[in-house]
């Protein structure tokens, strides 16, 4: 009897140690298949019909892969390139008038590096011309950045004139990522360390009056040996 007690009760024990081990081998291969299974498209998940996939660009960027957002935002610059023409009043030079011409933040392909360029004339004793090239050191996404530049700068005011070097640099505020308003101050150097050398200080503002037009106004001061002269602008802007 005890035999026969002792014999059941190692075959209830394989038993259970089978089991066990057909339950672990069973669980261990169904992982392996779930993990298998493939994922599903991101317009069979969301149900979208082939013409919806098709007319949108951005449901077929994000089948191919998903866009890294945070570093689209800090690259996608927040301020566009700007071409105005506009008049000037000169304050300085019997408040003379005249006209003003340039670009601003014409982007050199997808780099930091962009240019801009100016100029102003009375049609007379005033006359002036600036081409800079900017280098953005912050990204290019953010609402606030600083460019140092460097180009060619040339000012005729009455009987004083001076060109050469120009260098110096811009801090931009973006108030708005689409272009709608912005501030922005610069400080450049025409011919810096030479005795003709001219300090010019301009800070401009603009405001969107349409999707693809601002107005802008912009104020600036020149310092020389010989005197100080003064410029106050006002521009249409056309944003491509």
């Amino acid at each position: 009897m005890l035999v026969m007690s002792y014999s059941w009760l190692m075959l209830q024990t394989i038993l259970l140690r089978t089991f066990y081990f057909c339950c672990c081998w069973g669980l261990i291969f169904a992982g392996k298949g779930s993990s298998e299974t493939p994922t599903a498209s991101p317009d069979s998940s969301l149900d979208l019909s082939p013409e919806i996939v098709e007319s949108s660009p951005t449901l077929q960027r994000w089948q191919k892969a998903v866009p890294d957002l945070q570093e689209e935002i800090n690259q996608d610059p927040s301020f566009r390139t700007r071409w105005r023409l506009g008049y000037n009043q000169f304050p300085s030079s019997s408040n003379s008038s005249g006209l003003g011409v340039g670009f601003t933040d014409l982007w050199v392909g997808n780099s930091a590096f962009t240019v801009d360029g100016q100029y102003a004339t009375n049609f007379g004793s005033r006359q002036s011309l600036n081409l800079n090239l900017n280098y953005y050191l912050l990204p290019l996404g953010y609402y606030a950045n600083i460019a140092p530049s460097v180009g060619y700068g040339s000012i005729v005011t009455g009987d004083y004139s001076t060109d050469g070097v120009n260098v110096g640099g811009k801090v931009t505020l973006a108030l708005s990522r689409t272009g709608a308003a912005d501030i922005v101050f610069s400080q450049n150097f025409i011919a810096p360390g030479s005795a003709n050398e001219v300090g010019i200080s301009t800070l401009a503002v603009g405001y969107a009056i349409a999707e693809n037009w601002r107005i802008s106004t912009d104020l600036q001061q020149q310092n020389s040996i010989a005197q100080r002269d003064n410029r106050v602008g006002l521009y249409l802007e056309w944003m491509p």
